[in-house]
């Protein structure tokens, strides 16, 4: 997740673009901002934060949005934290991997795609989706209930990644296409607008087919 998903629910921000394919986040001025050289980072008055999931849920608790986004009611919470905290080691990395080895290392380096690997990590994502569908799709709308939350913006953000190589990674998955269209409908017109990046990808590599 980059400045994305923070534009999707809280619209009072500066966006800045740090392009990873250009080594814009080793930067110095960049590593002062957070040594791990790595995106997203929130600069509020002076108070930096790393971290999407970090960020999300401190723009919810500062600001005056509505409470779905990261609920006050402890049990409501904890499902959108539990969530939250199974995307780390889940939906995250595996959605990443496949964008890495499919867009930005091609991009980077000029080789073709590695297909062995590309096809492990695959697997690995349907492995994540079969789960996003049984463990948190099963009986409700969205990931934590029946409102979107924070939660949903983390996960849609890393699985249209693909998008920018050409791969629908819910194409076969009608329940996740589902989920996605209502994603897409909370949220609105930013939805688009914090994709369009991927979308260019996508269609300038179609129309080098």
């Amino acid at each position: 997740m980059n400045s994305r998903c923070s534009s999707v629910c809280f619209k009072e921000h500066h966006d800045g673009t740090v392009r990873v394919q250009w080594r814009e986040h080793r930067t110095p001025e960049f590593t002062k901002l957070n040594p791990m050289q790595k995106v997203p980072v929130l600069v509020d008055n002076g108070f930096v934060l790393t971290e999407s999931d970090a960020i999300l849920k401190y723009l919810a608790n500062k600001n005056d949005v509505p409470d779905h986004w990261y609920p006050r009611q402890p049990e409501r919470r904890a499902r959108v934290d539990e969530y939250t905290a199974w995307h780390h080691s889940n939906t995250r990395p595996h959605a990443a991997k496949v964008f890495i080895l499919e867009v930005l290392l091609p991009t980077q380096s000029g080789s073709p795609v590695d297909e062995g690997r590309l096809v492990r990590a695959l697997s690995q994502l349907d492995e994540t989706l079969d789960k996003l569908e049984s463990m948190f799709l099963r009986r409700q709308p969205f990931l934590c209930g029946d409102d979107i939350t924070v939660a949903d913006l983390l996960a849609i953000c890393e699985l249209m990644q693909p998008l920018g190589g050409g791969r629908d990674v819910l194409k076969d998955r009608p329940q996740l296409q589902r989920w996605r269209s209502r994603v897409q409908s909370a949220v609105g017109e930013p939805f688009d607008r914090a994709h369009a990046v991927l979308y260019a990808l996508r269609d300038r590599r179609r129309a080098r087919l």
